[in-house]
């Protein structure tokens, strides 16, 4: 936990070190990364948000490519929903199935289906920019909620946004002086700003249990 912590927190050094030391095959680490956050329901901890506005951040100094550094980013995380929107087709229910599973908890899932009611064929774009939530919404999808061809639109539209968004945001902001100087703290933000809108869903629903 202390290591992981620790990467997060000093994403910049550590992804500066991969870059020196793999080259080109950075874009093929990130890509990884980035559809195992997407595309796996196991892997919901892994860095996305973070780790895009990091690798924005060393594109705009010449350390990668920012263009190739968008296309690869964004393909993975539309490829990542696309396999997750499958493995919830196929493996979905017989995962939720038992109460007591450590890694695939019923709450997780109900609380993607609550949000995905809500909000709709929206929720393939909105949760994007909602950790967990990012996960889950695609694999949901593929439990039977959704047309494939209509989570495929939303799927490209909410991979390309959420990927440019965090790539150029950090392309064109990381390196002023103020984040630069506080670059930790930054990247705290954005990872309790992106937890936000979570948490205020499951305290309306927290709210709306008690009442009842």
């Amino acid at each position: 936990m202390a290591l992981f912590l620790d990467i997060i927190l000093h994403l910049d050094t550590y992804l500066g070190t991969i870059i020196a030391q793999f080259g080109n095959w950075t874009y093929l680490i990130l890509g990884l990364i980035i559809f195992c956050e997407t595309g796996l329901v196991v892997t919901p901890f892994f860095p996305g948000d973070s780790l895009l506005f990091t690798a924005g951040t060393l594109a705009a100094p010449g350390y990668l490519d920012p263009w190739l550094l968008f296309i690869v980013i964004a393909l993975a995380a539309i490829l990542g929903d696309a396999v997750n929107y499958q493995i919830g087709a196929y493996f979905g229910p017989k995962m939720f199935h038992s109460e007591k599973s450590r890694f695939f908890k019923r709450e997780y899932l109900e609380s993607t289906r609550r949000f995905y009611e809500k909000y709709g064929g929206k929720t393939i774009i909105l949760a994007r920019f909602l950790p967990v939530v990012r996960t889950f919404a695609p694999f949901v999808a593929g439990i039977g909620a959704m047309s494939y061809w209509r989570f495929a639109v939303y799927n490209i539209a909410g991979g390309a946004l959420w990927s440019a968004i965090f790539v150029w945001g950090g392309y064109y902001f990381g390196n002023l002086e103020v984040v630069k100087n506080n670059f930790s703290i930054f990247i705290i933000l954005i990872i309790a700003v992106s937890f936000l809108p979570g948490l205020a869903e499951y305290a309306k629903y927290k709210h709306r249990q008690r009442d009842v």
